[in-house]
């Protein structure tokens, strides 16, 4: 999950959550909103550590390549 899909889901879980008023048999719409909304935190809390440069989870420092070149 990405950046983007994790605020489609905070976005969406708010608008279920807050904005709609429709009662549906069976189904409580502010209860999948505020799940939505909390797996779309995650998502992009995930997002934050594995893609950040700040990231606890890098390989090492920064690393240096030299190639070699044959000159002509």
């Amino acid at each position: 999950m990405g950046i983007g899909v994790g605020l489609f889901l905070v976005a969406l879980g708010a608008i279920l959550t807050f904005a709609v008023e429709i009662d549906a048999s069976g189904l409580d719409l502010d209860v999948v909103g505020v799940i939505l909304m909390v797996v779309g935190g995650i998502g992009l809390i995930l997002s934050a550590l594995f893609w950040s440069n700040f990231s606890p989870y890098r390989r090492g420092g920064e690393r240096t390549v030299v190639r070699d070149r044959e000159v002509l």
